[in-house]
This record gives structure tokens, C-alpha cells and sequence, in this order.
């Protein structure tokens, strides 16, 4: 019986290194690895070992025989991956009949330093792509690495980003808790650069610096009445209901009828369905006690999910899609929102698959409790607030598809909905760093391969990884290839002899990161 990749994927891709057929795709080296929703295992191909099974960090592999009836759907959505109805850019063919090599895995050679001194590599940040970096860097008997975090607690997004009842992708921290029991490795926490230490101290200190510091803010929306109270980010939301310290105070009104979120990807859907979930089946979770309390006291009865595009330009994943569906909350869409679709775009399994869980959606009757309302083709204008200055509803432009172009294009008709609470959720953002170039277009540091860079060139000894290398896209398990890649071009560069070892040798203190 064939294995099968369930909702968890974090895209690590440790299954495909561990997999001795190369029965599972994309793999990092083919070009549609960075924006696939998941991994896939071609049943034809697979051979039952369950070897991709102990190398998955967060138990999304399962044997086919064995599903869960929240996962029953993931057979089909593996298999269709490798079909002859899958359009070439997704499709894997595969020769059942034929073992193709494995993915290539590189071995460490011993990272030569100037001198053969020990190497010493300073990481600035503890989440996803820092514990990556930090990881193939300790592969190297003869390097070291210190992370300087600003938190009481390590992890990142892995712990403040995850929902609360997404117990699978959260075990992804048993992996860095793993990582970090690595004598050769010391996790400062509370150490806030530019705060505690600096980045020239960090520089002088190791032979090179890699900053890991995330998209630490949201994209703003640009409309009238944005900064109403009652107007707020997903991002502050989720860092609330997940007891993130800086959200720790933040405090959301409940006591309305209707929640609105502009938006539809992932962290938009995720909120949903938090809001509507009966709160006795978040309280074994992880979640705050102080956002458990508020959502005990709930009066949301809709919340609204509204997005410019379509339902085929949909930017929550299909297993996002599946989660909400299969996870026991009431989910609507408006009559007719699936006429809105464009005849004429490319349609590949993932996305024929979503738009067919849509329209079962659609067909549902209705349950009890709260509901969430997917909106499509909803632009907001304006933010409408009460007599007394406080929030009171959204104005949406309706739009409609543009036959000619393919895209939308509004109708001049709008909508007003009303809502005690909007939460904005229309991506994040690098934060510029002082001391470090940036560009503010992209919300990034300006790089090539993980190598800092400005007009004149690479800065020796600096690098990036993570979001604000590549713009916040991917998943959690993304950061390791990208980590993989920064910490070659440091490896190389060290080897070139490009990078200066430390000036003076200075104590290490090391702190658990528990």
C-alpha cells in the first residue's frame, strides 16, 4: 500500500532525501518546489518502505491503508499529481518500472577556515529558516553557532504562527528542539541586535553573520478609516491567540455579531476557523488562556472571508482549503461565487481539486453554530464607522471577471457589510535593519544566494536567509533548502578565503532554549 502526503506537509522535503526511489515530488532541485502547495508520493512508484515516514518532521506521511478520515481525500490528491490529466508543469512522470536516481545529497567536506581555526558563525533570529541554517551549519565537526534572539522563547513563526489546533505542523519544534541540544550550539535569548549587541560586535566576534529576522510586519491596507479602532492585522490576531509577547495586552472586541478578514490565504483561514471553532476543542491546545477566555465569550456568529480575485485566484492552499472543510465548522459561499470562474485559466489538479471542494462546499446545508462566508470578488473601498468614531462595517467594490484580459476589473456596484471587528491579512513584510542594505520595494535585504548585497557588491561576511532573503512565500519546511543555500555560499566563500576570523576571542554563554 502506498504512502500517502497528508494536510501537515511542511515541506522540508527530508522525505525526499529519505526516499530510495524518488517517488516524491517536487523535489528541491525542480523549479516548482518553491511554490508547490505540498509534496506529493506517486503511488505507481512507491515502494512501502516508510522510509519517508521517519524522515518527515511533522507525521504527514502516513501508509494509505491507514488514513484518518479528516485525511481521506489525500490519496486521490497524490495520485492525481502524477496522472496524464495533470498539465506538464505539475505533472511528474514516472516510469513504474524504472528506479530513478535519488535526489542528489551533498556530503560536507570539512569547512576550511584561515589557520584551520574553529569557524564561528553568528545567527541573528531562532525561527524556521534560522534553525535550518543553524542545522547544516553543525554538520561541519569544526563550526559553531550562537543565535542571538530577542524573545523568551525560541522558534519563530513555528511557535507564534501555527494554529493552536494545528497539532501536526507544530511538532516541527520537537525537530529544533532536537537541533538545539547540539553541544556546539548556544541560543541567547533575550538578545535583541541593536539592543544588547550590535552588528559591528557580531562581525568582530565570527567569521560570518546570517541574518534570519523574518517579515516582521504586516502590508498595510491603504484605504479610508484603516486606522479606526477595531481595524486591525491578522498577523496581531494570530500573535494574540498563539501568546506572543508583543500581543500579549492586545485585546479584540467579540461582542459583535460579524468578524470581516480581507483576504484568503492561509493565516485568513486560519483565523476563520479559529473564531468559529467551539472553544472546547482549542482548550487542550496551546492557546492562549487569555484568547480562549475572549472566544468562550464569543457573540461572532459570521465571519466573513473577502477577497478581490475569483475562486480560481484563491491564495489559501488546497490542504488549508481541506482543514476548513473537514474540520467540523460551518463554511458558505455566496449563490452563484462559483460562476466566477475563468473558463479560459490553466487548470492543474491542485487547482481543479479546489475548485471542486468549493462547490461541495456551496452544496452543503447549513450547520449550526458559527458560520464562515467565503466572499470572492470583494475589493475594499472604505472602513464606515459609528457616531461615536468607532468601527462599523467595510464597504466592498464588487468586481467581476475580465473575459478579455483574464483578470477582474470592478463593476461600480459596492457593498456594505457590517462588523464589529476587520482583520487585514494581505501578506507581511521585511523590516529594514540598521546597518543593512534594503529595498524597500520588496521588503527585503538585498542579496544573491543568501549573500548581502549593495550597488558596490557582496559585504564579506554578511548574509541572509528566510523571508527577508526571499519575500515571505513557501512554508515552514521552504527555509531549508533556502538555508541550505546561504550557508553554501558562506562555505564558499570562507573556503575563497573572503571571510576574517574573529578578532579577539570572547566567552559564550549558554543559555536553554526551552
Amino acid at each position: 500500500m502506498p504512502h500517502v502526503v497528508t494536510q501537515a506537509c511542511c515541506a522540508d522535503a527530508s522525505c525526499v532525501y529519505a526516499c530510495p526511489v524518488n517517488c516524491i515530488h517536487p523535489t528541491p532541485d525542480e523549479p516548482d518546489f518553491l511554490t508547490s502547495e505540498m509534496l506529493y508520493i506517486d503511488p505507481a512508484t512507491c515502494v512501502d518502505c516508510g522510509a519517508c515516514v521517519s524522515a518527515c518532521p511533522v507525521g504527514a506521511i502516513v501508509p494509505g491503508n491507514r488514513i484518518e478520515p479528516a485525511h481521506e481525500r489525500y490519496p486521490a490528491i497524490n495520485a492525481d499529481h502524477y496522472s496524464d490529466a495533470a498539465t506538464p508543469a505539475v505533472r511528474f512522470p514516472v516510469d513504474p518500472g524504472l528506479r530513478l536516481p535519488l535526489a542528489p545529497i551533498s556530503k560536507p567536506k570539512p569547512m576550511a577556515s584561515p589557520g584551520g581555526e574553529p569557524v564561528r558563525v553568528a545567527i541573528v533570529g531562532s525561527g524556521p529558516s534560522a534553525m535550518y541554517a543553524a542545522d547544516e551549519l553543525l554538520r561541519y565537526p569544526n563550526v559553531s553557532v550562537t543565535i542571538h534572539e530577542r524573545l523568551d522563547k525560541p522558534f519563530g513563526l513555528a511557535r507564534y504562527g501555527v494554529a493552536p489546533d494545528h497539532l501536526s505542523t507544530r511538532k516541527v519544534m520537537a525537530l529544533f528542539d532536537e537541533i538545539a541540544r547540539d553541544d556546539r550550539l548556544d541560543i541567547l535569548l533575550g538578545s535583541e541586535l541593536g539592543r544588547d549587541i550590535t552588528l559591528d560586535e557580531l562581525q568582530r566576534d565570527n567569521h560570518a553573520v546570517i541574518y534570519a529576522g523574518g517579515a516582521g510586519t504586516d502590508r498595510r491596507l491603504q484605504v479610508p478609516g484603516a486606522d479606526l479602532p477595531g481595524v486591525a492585522s491578522a498577523t496581531e490576531f494570530v500573535g494574540w491567540y498563539n501568546g506572543h509577547p508583543d500581543f500579549a495586552d492586545r485585546r479584540f472586541d467579540l461582542s459583535s455579531r460579524r468578524v470581516v478578514i480581507i483576504g484568503n490565504g492561509n493565516v485568513a483561514l486560519d483565523v476563520a476557523r479559529i473564531l468559529a471553532t467551539d472553544p472546547q476543542r482549542l482548550a487542550p491546545t496551546s492557546i492562549s488562556r487569555t484568547a480562549l477566555e475572549a472566544l468562550r465569550s464569543s457573540k461572532v456568529e459570521e465571519i466573513v472571508v473577502a477577497a478581490r480575485r475569483g475562486p480560481d485566484g484563491a491564495a489559501f492552499t488546497l490542504p488549508e482549503l481541506i482543514g476548513l472543510a473537514d474540520g467540523g465548522v460551518d463554511v458558505t459561499l455566496d449563490p452563484g461565487a462559483l460562476d466566477a470562474v475563468n473558463a479560459t485559466a490553466p487548470t492543474d489538479p491542485t487547482a481543479a481539486a479546489k475548485l471542486q471542494l468549493l462547490a461541495e462546499l456551496a452544496g452543503r446545508p447549513r450547520r449550526t453554530g458559527p458560520s464562515i462566508r467565503l466572499a470572492f470578488l470583494r475589493s475594499p473601498e472604505r472602513f464606515e464607522c459609528d457616531a461615536a468614531g468607532m468601527l462599523d462595517g467595510v464597504t466592498f467594490g464588487i468586481n467581476r471577471l475580465d473575459s478579455q484580459r483574464g483578470g477582474i476589473e470592478p463593476t461600480g456596484q459596492v457593498e456594505t457589510v457590517a462588523a464589529g471587528v476587520v482583520l487585514t491579512s494581505i501578506g507581511y513584510r521585511g523590516v529594514e535593519v540598521p546597518g543593512l542594505p534594503f529595498d524597500p520595494v520588496r521588503g527585503v535585504i538585498p542579496n544573491k544566494q543568501g549573500r548581502v548585497v549593495t550597488s558596490a557588491g557582496p559585504i564579506p561576511g554578511l548574509y541572509v536567509t528566510g523571508w527577508i532573503k526571499r519575500g515571505p512565500s513557501g512554508f515552514i519546511g521552504t527555509n531549508k533548502s533556502d538555508s541550505a543555500e546561504t550557508v553554501t555560499r558562506l562555505r564558499e566563500d570562507l573556503e575563497a578565503g573572503r571571510l576574517v576570523g574573529p578578532a579577539k576571542k570572547s566567552r559564550r554563554k549558554r543559555l536553554s532554549a526551552h
